[in-house]
């Protein structure tokens, strides 16, 4: 009985010497940031404030009338977030079940996706290609036919790099073998390793590639017509194919699409200059645009533009069927946000959106849409004002998840900002 007591003596003393000790670290390493909980429609409200700042200033950019905005890309994907979150929010604070809102939303947006997709039209022509890179680089016609000429060039797979500076040569590691089994594909010739069992003492003239032009510079090198098996060379674009499919990585992928690009295709480089950095770096912003654009219309095809294709789209959500009243008021949500880009694209050119937005609405003819640019109600493909079917379906989609996610959030926790001291006045120096 006392070998008991001693032993619970001092294990009580070995646990509050600990406690001491954790109490001690604590308070001497106390430089935790104050954190601000906010919970429901509180954290909603404040959440959706950063939204409509976010929104006001990118939504002045869209359509050909825009301003600009410094630092600031634009999106139609923001826009319709901030149509989306708004009413959710209200929704949400009328008392809807936020999870039936969500489901709604996400029935909405799979419906008018579907809708978009059997619309879509595949471009072909360098005209169409040049009419796509036009529109997305605000009207540049300059920027879309040398989009137009360089994807001409280098084909539907090829890669075009639009760089301000010197490229380096990529590849290290795996990626750089596999480089140079493709360049063997390529050339017809054959990668000497020790991995199969060669080196350069055993290499033959007949393990040598050929081509028709080699370009060799400080910074890069250039192979153009390969003098390789043709059969040998689709069947390694076909297995990169493969490999593109199954892989999960966006760097895995973004490697092999260049390595299929230089196989297949080629490379194009479009070099942007400018009197100033500020303007060489606006323009490439708006080339990139321009060609991210036009590479995702060539890939899944175009629909009308100026906001007119997710318009329509909206009329396809009158009759969509749903479980209960909730899901039904998150469709009219996406119904009601659809219309916020051409909305928005006719407020930027000074006339009332929603008197554009019920005429069309009228109409049967679904290419029919308000060319903000002449003021005039137009044929939109006719008249080459088209969009990328995957920018606006990406768009879409991504507006309906983050703000379907913020809408079912119901706690917010944020650090608050510290508040600066000022610094002591300096002493007096006297009579110096």
């Amino acid at each position: 009985m006392y070998r008991l007591a001693v032993n619970i003596a001092t294990k009580s003393r070995v646990a509050r010497n600990s406690a001491q000790q954790i109490s001690s670290n604590l308070r001497w390493n106390r430089n935790y940031a104050a954190k601000d909980i906010k919970f429901g429609v509180d954290a909603r409200a404040l959440m959706l404030r950063g939204v409509e700042e976010l929104a006001d200033a990118v939504k002045v950019t869209m359509g050909p009338k825009a301003r600009y905005v410094i630092l600031i890309g634009t999106t139609c994907a923001t826009v319709l977030t901030r149509a989306i979150y708004s009413e959710g929010c209200k929704s949400v604070a009328a008392g809807m079940n936020a999870m039936d809102l969500r489901r709604g939303i996400t029935m909405a947006v799979d419906s008018v996706v579907t809708n978009l997709k059997s619309r879509a039209r595949m471009i072909s022509t360098s005209e169409e290609i040049a009419q796509v890179g036009t529109i997305s680089a605000n009207g540049e016609r300059e920027i879309g036919e040398l989009i137009a000429k360089a994807m001409e060039k280098v084909g539907k797979e090829g890669v075009i790099t639009i760089s301000v500076c010197a490229i380096k040569a990529p590849g290290f590691g795996e990626n750089r073998k596999s480089n140079l089994h493709d360049l063997a594909t390529l050339t017809g010739g054959e990668v000497i390793t020790e991995e199969l069992g060669m080196n350069l003492e055993k290499m033959s003239p007949e393990m040598l590639g050929t081509c028709k032009r080699v370009t060799i510079s400080k910074d890069d090198t250039v192979i153009l017509d390969g003098a390789g098996d043709k059969k040998a060379i689709e069947e390694r674009c076909e297995q990169i194919r493969s490999s593109i499919e199954l892989s999960t990585s966006d760097y895995d992928k973004e490697k092999l699409q260049e390595r299929l690009a230089k196989l297949s295709g080629g490379v194009a480089v479009l070099k942007i200059g400018g009197a100033s950095e500020a303007e060489v770096g606006e323009k490439k912003d708006r080339v990139t645009d321009a060609l991210n654009a036009t590479k995702a219309a060539v890939e899944e095809g175009i629909v009308p533009g100026g906001g007119v294709a997710l318009l329509y789209a909206s009329k396809e959500l009158d009759n969509l069927q749903t479980a209960n009243f909730d899901q039904k008021i998150g469709v009219q949500i996406i119904q009601n946000a659809l219309k916020a880009p051409v909305h928005t694209i006719a407020s930027n050119a000074g006339v009332e959106g929603a008197v554009i937005v019920g005429k069309l609405l009228e109409q049967d003819n679904p290419d029919l849409g308000y060319d903000a640019a002449k003021g005039q109600y137009v044929d939109m493909v006719k008249e080459g004002i088209i969009d990328p079917l995957k920018v606006i379906r990406t768009a879409l989609t991504d507006a309906a998840s983050v703000s379907s996610l913020l809408t079912t959030t119901e706690a917010v926790i944020v650090e608050l900002p510290k508040e600066e001291k000022e610094s002591p006045a300096m002493p007096g120096m006297g009579d110096y």
